[in-house]
C-alpha cells in the first residue's frame, strides 16, 4: 500500500509543494517532518490537500477590556487571555450565590505544587500588554478562606514565568481579617501603605486600582480607600489578579 503525501506549506511560501509518496511496509511507515510545515496524508487516490485560512495579524492587546466569565458550559476550563503564572484560575459555577456572581473565575490550587522553578508562594494570573503604563483595573473579589485568606489586583507587573517570584509592580491586597495592604512586590514585603478596610471572607467586594504616572490610588466598593502612593519600582507592565497563598478565591467582572 502506498500513502500519498500531497505536499507541505513552508514558512516562506504560500504554495504547496508536491512530495514523493511514502512506502508502507507490513502496516508501518516512517515520515520525517520538518518545522513550520503542514502535511496532508491520505489513503484515497482522490484525496486533496487541506485548506485553512491565514492566521490573524498580530496586534496589541485592546486598551479597553472586560470579562464577566458568564459562560454556562465552557468548552475549556481557563478564561481567554489570562495567563496563569502560579496557581490555576478556572471557570466556576457558584451555585451558592443567588445574585450576580453565579459564573466566576476561581483559583483552585490549595496546596503548593512540587515545582522545578522558583515559583511564587502566591497564585497569580497576568493579562494585558506589557507596555501598559496608565491603567484602571477593577474586579469583584471573593475571599473563601476565613481569618488568613487574601486576594489582590495589580498593575505594571514586570515578571512572569520562572521569574514570577521576583515580580515588581503595584499590588492592592485585601485580607479576610479586615485589613488592606499596598505593596510594590508580589511577595508582599515592600509595603507602601496599609490599614483597615472592613473586608471579610465569603462576601463580594469590588477593588479598583488607578495608576497614573508615578502615583497610584485604590478604591473599595466604589469609595476611595487609599491614595497618593508613589510608584517607583516599575514604569510599565501587565495587569494581574491573584491570591495571598494557595487558597480558594473567586474573581468576577474584571
Amino acid at each position: 500500500m502506498w500513502y500519498t503525501k500531497l505536499g507541505f506549506k513552508s514558512a516562506n511560501s504560500t504554495l504547496f509543494h508536491p512530495l514523493p509518496p511514502v512506502k508502507v511496509h507490513e502496516g508501518m511507515f516512517s515520515l520525517n517532518l520538518d518545522v513550520d510545515e503542514v502535511y496532508t496524508l491520505t489513503t484515497l487516490m482522490t484525496g486533496r490537500k487541506g485548506a485553512y485560512p491565514d492566521p490573524p495579524q498580530s496586534k496589541p492587546f485592546p486598551s479597553n477590556y472586560k470579562d464577566d466569565f458568564n459562560i454556562r458550559n465552557p468548552p475549556f476550563s481557563e478564561a481567554p487571555h489570562f495567563a496563569d503564572q502560579t496557581g490555576v484560575f478556572e471557570y466556576f459555577v457558584n451555585t451558592s450565590d443567588p445574585g450576580d456572581h453565579i459564573f466566576t473565575l476561581r483559583q483552585v490550587v490549595v496546596q503548593r505544587p512540587i515545582t522545578w522553578a522558583s515559583d511564587a508562594d502566591q497564585a497569580i494570573s497576568i493579562i494585558g500588554d506589557f507596555k501598559w503604563v496608565n491603567v484602571t483595573i477593577t474586579c469583584d473579589v471573593y475571599i473563601e478562606r476565613p481569618v488568613n485568606g487574601g486576594v489582590f489586583i495589580a498593575g505594571r507587573v514586570n515578571n512572569g514565568g520562572i521569574y514570577v517570584r521576583r515580580s515588581k509592580g503595584l499590588f492592592f491586597w485585601v485580607f479576610a481579617d479586615g485589613t488592606y495592604r499596598v505593596t510594590s512586590d508580589l511577595s508582599g514585603k515592600e509595603v507602601l501603605m496599609k490599614g483597615m478596610s472592613g473586608v471579610r471572607a465569603r462576601a463580594w467586594h469590588t477593588l479598583t486600582l488607578n495608576l497614573r504616572g508615578s502615583s497610584a490610588s485604590g478604591s473599595l466598593n466604589g469609595y476611595p480607600l487609599w491614595e497618593n502612593v508613589t510608584i517607583s519600582e516599575t514604569s510599565h507592565g501587565w495587569a494581574a489578579i491573584g491570591t495571598h497563598s494557595f487558597e480558594f478565591a473567586q474573581f468576577d467582572n474584571f
